[in-house]
């Protein structure tokens, strides 16, 4: 995978950490991009792939697992390989940040979730973890304190509080510093105070 297709920000050679953002279902890596401008992420590679037909799965993130195969598959394995292109430009895991919006909040967790390591943060707008229940054995790791943060309407017509919550739990079991926050009847979007929470959790400088 050529990653120098799919990044912005400082120059992947020059940058000591990196932020993989991944869009929502009928976006693409412009739209997701365009958060950036709004966290403190100026020292970042900013690394946004782009799923093919603008979806990284066909069905609900709730839908039976094989559904959605192999797309949900494929979309993990991308990013996969752009970790692995990370790290190979000599960004650790502890500086690589995953950003996700709703489809792409749902891949975000469950991609660190089966691979868990101490990360430098992860920010879910509007997500959980995938398939039609949490199963537990698709993951593996330690979290070793990577801070989370969550954010979600209540209600979401896409994403049920209840999994929300679920996730949590579950990240929490994994060793992650999770911070969930609930936002009544906020709708299907990113609000402020998500962006300039995910700032003050995952972005703070270390």
């Amino acid at each position: 995978m050529n990653l120098e297709n799919i990044t912005a920000g400082v120059p992947l050679k020059e940058a000591k950490k990196a932020l993989i953002l991944l869009h929502g279902r009928g976006a693409g890596s412009n739209d997701i991009l365009s958060i950036a401008r709004h966290l403190k992420v100026e020292d970042f590679a900013l690394v946004a792939p782009q799923a093919e037909n603008r979806t990284w799965y066909p069905y609900s993130f709730l839908a039976l697992i094989e559904e959605n195969e192999p797309f949900l598959s494929n979309s993990l394995e991308t990013i996969s390989k752009i970790v692995t292109g990370l790290e190979e430009n000599g960004i650790t895991k502890e500086n690589i940040y995953f950003l996700g919006f709703s489809q792409g909040a749902c891949l975000a967790l469950d991609y660190t979730t089966r691979n868990a390591a101490r990360y430098g943060g992860v920010v879910a707008f509007t997500g959980g973890l995938i398939g039609d229940q949490v199963y537990k054995d698709h993951y593996k790791g330690d979290f070793a304190n990577t801070p989370v943060f969550i954010g979600t309407s209540d209600p979401d017509f896409h994403v049920p509080v209840e999994r929300v919550n679920d996730t949590e739990v579950f990240l929490q079991s994994m060793g992650a510093l999770v911070t969930k926050k609930i936002y009544p009847d906020m709708g299907h979007t990113i609000s402020q105070d998500e962006v300039d929470l995910a700032n003050e959790l995952v972005f703070t400088k270390k």
